[in-house]
């Protein structure tokens, strides 16, 4: 099983592709998502055949912070994951719908072991200043998130916010614009182990770049991360986590090099001693 963070990991908007190669010599790049009648993200075209071929040879499951809808806007090459996974491990997505039974066993989750999101939600408005706040959301009815002009942000407001959401049982990440507040018990880790369950798979590969995604790192037998990202910010490397050197769309490339790779060696029958998942995964969630 090949499961891997979407944005800035896979897919990067036009301000996020970080191309730092003369025009002349740019990558051919593939839009793979449109929002309002704009091109909103991409890969690059070679990008784009990896995981073509690589679907076909491995199952393969997004896992992404983004909700349903967002998620939808996606047409990544190849043909649609079966599985998918959404909303940071609230959804698990089984041909296109949310598996109801995982829905119930987040909401019990939840329910059990953190505070409510109004209570969090209120925290968030009440402690952002409108200087440098531009939205306010809440995705699927699980957690929150505010749009930032990141320039003027204070660089202590994000480390306050995370200590204080700890006592919550909640979580901080800061993504680009992006400020999330999320449940601890609400990860993609957990959905990826119930799919292992699900499918049998022995092994599991995976990618991402942010602090949302460490424990979905953790959790596979081998993963890697982006040159980019608050994983790369503050070093973080964990024995079975690859660090790339590549950063913006360049990393995504590498990425699918790097599973094809690995897909490809074990066809062949050669294995390397590695973490059985469900040992990896025991904890994390």
């Amino acid at each position: 099983m090949i499961t891997s963070d979407l944005d800035r990991t896979l897919i990067y908007s036009a301000a996020a592709l970080q191309l730092t190669v003369p025009d002349p010599l740019a990558p051919r790049l593939l839009c793979v998502e449109v929002y309002e009648s704009k091109p909103l993200s991409y890969m690059t075209e070679a990008a784009a055949a990896l995981l073509g071929e690589l679907v076909g040879d491995a199952v393969f499951v997004p896992a992404t912070t983004r909700t349903r809808r967002q998620y939808a806007r996606i047409r990544l090459p190849g043909p649609a994951p079966r599985y998918a996974i959404c909303a940071n491990g609230g959804h698990l997505l089984v041909d296109g719908e949310s598996d109801r039974d995982w829905q119930r066993a987040v909401a019990a989750r939840l329910a059990d072991e953190c505070a409510s999101l109004a209570e969090v939600r209120a925290h968030l408005l009440d402690a952002a200043d409108p200087a440098w706040l531009l939205k306010e959301r809440v995705a699927e009815d699980l957690f929150a998130y505010l749009v930032v002009e990141r320039s003027l942000l204070p660089e202590d407001w994000t480390r306050e916010l995370s200590a204080w959401a700890e006592t919550k049982g909640w979580t901080v990440s800061l993504q680009g614009r992006k400020v999330y507040a999320v449940p601890k018990p609400l990860t993609k880790s957990a959905a990826v182990r119930e799919l292992v369950r699900r499918t049998g798979a022995e092994r599991v590969l995976a990618a991402g770049d942010s602090l949302l995604d460490a424990d979905l790192l953790l959790t596979a037998d081998h993963a890697w991360r982006p040159g980019h990202g608050e994983l790369a910010d503050t070093g973080w490397a964990p024995q079975q986590v690859t660090a790339l050197e590549e950063q913006g769309v360049a990393a995504g490339e590498e990425i699918l090099r790097r599973f094809t790779a690995m897909v490809t060696h074990e066809g062949r029958g050669v294995t390397g001693p590695v973490r059985g998942v469900t040992e990896a995964g025991r904890g994390v969630a």
